[in-house]
């Protein structure tokens, strides 16, 4: 039963994170009085992408080659590291908040990298605004997670998830701080409004866009993949160690499938949250974003200051 679960934990973050996708442009397309695509049309995507033939740029080194692998397997890592629908399972040797900041920093710094490699205009400017974004926001990051490993008393985030935060009503308002300060952060990491548009090409918006611009085919189907499986998995930080309710407790077939049951409802209203905000939101010019970042920043140095 235990090899069984650690398959569901290793597959679900790459198999349900289009499905993310789908289901946010489709509430999107809602608001917007438009029909819209199918929520598994991300699905229908990546498969014609898998199946078109790829055009590399003579001046790409195997840094462009290889940077949408590592994107994707880091990912994968990642997802099977972190508690999605039970505390119980151990894993010593990547669940530790900082290896996985860590090695979400390896995912945009490789990503970052291959943008700027076949020397394309668009690909500089989108890696030194990705960068930019993400060096201000890899602070907020940190405290965020750091704030309840503190109150759990360690940096596990099995452990972390299955602490009980609010059995001390004093922790209530850090929490709330930190989440607010990591939901910030959450949409600057994974290019979401007010930091970028996901579903444009103009060069004057673009910073995830650009930096894929040159890729084509299955390369470019795993980048896309890599970056619902980032957005899943921020998802999933949020909702299981900020509010850790409905997370399994035991290795039986019932307790399962209720864990994951909460855990699509939950998933569900981070997608909701998010398609509510970039339907209400214009994108901010690239110059106010410090601010907001400075913003999560000081929320969670707040946070952290008030549980002592």
């Amino acid at each position: 039963m235990i090899i069984f679960i650690w398959t569901i934990q290793i597959l679900l973050v790459p198999l349900l994170s289009p499905l993310c996708i789908g289901i946010i442009k489709k509430m999107k397309a809602k608001f917007q009085n438009r029909q819209g695509a199918g929520i598994f049309q991300p699905y229908r995507d990546l498969w014609k992408l898998l199946s078109k033939d790829e055009v590399i740029s003579k001046d790409a080194s195997s840094v462009f080659r290889y940077a949408p692998y590592i994107a994707f397997v880091v990912t994968i890592i990642v997802g099977a590291s972190i508690p999605i629908f039970s505390f119980y399972l151990k894993n010593n040797l990547t669940s530790d908040l900082l290896v996985i900041v860590y090695l979400l920093s390896i995912n945009t710094f490789f990503l970052a990298l291959s943008g700027m490699d076949t020397g394309s205009a668009f690909g500089g400017f989108g890696s030194s605004r990705e960068m930019t974004v993400s060096a201000l926001a890899e602070g907020g990051l940190i405290f965020s997670l750091l704030t309840v490993g503190l109150i759990s008393g360690t940096t596990d985030l099995f452990a972390i998830s299955g602490a009980n935060l609010f059995a001390h009503s004093e922790f209530f308002l850090p929490v709330m701080l930190a989440f607010c300060g990591f939901l910030i952060v959450m949409l600057a990491e994974t290019s979401r409004f007010p930091y970028d548009n996901p579903a444009t090409h103009l060069e004057l918006t673009m910073i995830h866009e650009a930096m894929i611009l040159e890729y084509s085919g299955k390369k470019l189907a795993l980048m896309e993949w890599a970056s619902a499986n980032k957005l899943l998995i921020f998802i999933i930080l949020g909702s299981n160690l900020f509010f850790p309710f409905g997370l399994g407790t035991s290795a039986s077939a019932s307790v399962l499938i209720l864990s994951l049951i909460i855990l699509l409802i939950k998933t569900l209203v981070f997608c909701s949250l998010i398609a509510i905000l970039e339907s209400s939101t214009a994108k901010f010019r690239f110059f106010r974003l410090p601010d907001l970042l400075i913003i999560s920043f000081i929320l969670n140095v707040v946070a952290l200051g008030l549980i002592h």
